[in-house]
């Protein structure tokens, strides 16, 4: 290879690099905010956004075991899924060592699956999952799935999210 094709690949690949820890300055909800929740308040809230169908709460142990959590990394969590229907929320309460990237990460992934499961045989809930809600503010973290998505937003607004 010739000295120019090396020099230009490795200043595209710093100028990639930096794009990249610049826009992850950026990502929402990055976890800074210092913020105080109710959790089962606000998982109420959100609830309300699910009009296809009933949500029940759900175990927190149940819960961590969904979304793949280790539950040395959550200080509580309050959760409700449906049945049949992919709506879902959870508000979650990381403990200092567990990062609001780390958490929506897992919590992205779940609803990756979720979404393509949901795509072979429901496409309607399919597209609520495409609009899934997943910010961090503070200690929380927060999933929701739901009917309307930019209500769901504005509630996650109000609290600081």
């Amino acid at each position: 290879m010739n000295r120019k094709f090396l020099k230009t690949a490795l200043l595209l690949l710093m100028a990639a690099s930096m794009a990249m820890l610049l826009s992850a300055c950026g990502q929402k909800g990055g976890g800074s905010k210092e913020v105080t929740v109710d959790a089962a308040k606000l998982a109420d809230e959100l609830k309300a956004t699910v009009t296809s169908g009933e949500l029940t709460q759900t175990a927190e142990e149940v819960a961590l075991s969904t979304y793949f959590l280790d539950s040395a990394d959550v200080e509580a969590c309050t959760a409700y899924a449906g049945s049949g229907i992919a709506s879902e929320v959870l508000v979650l309460q990381r403990k200092d060592s567990f990062s609001s990237a780390d958490a929506e990460k897992k919590l992205q992934t779940h609803v990756d699956n979720q979404e393509e499961l949901y795509a072979s045989y429901n496409e309607e809930e399919a597209a609520k999952l495409k609009k899934a809600v997943i910010k961090s503010a503070g200690a929380y973290t927060v999933l929701c799935v739901s009917d309307d998505a930019d209500k769901a937003a504005d509630i996650l607004k109000s609290y600081g999210f």
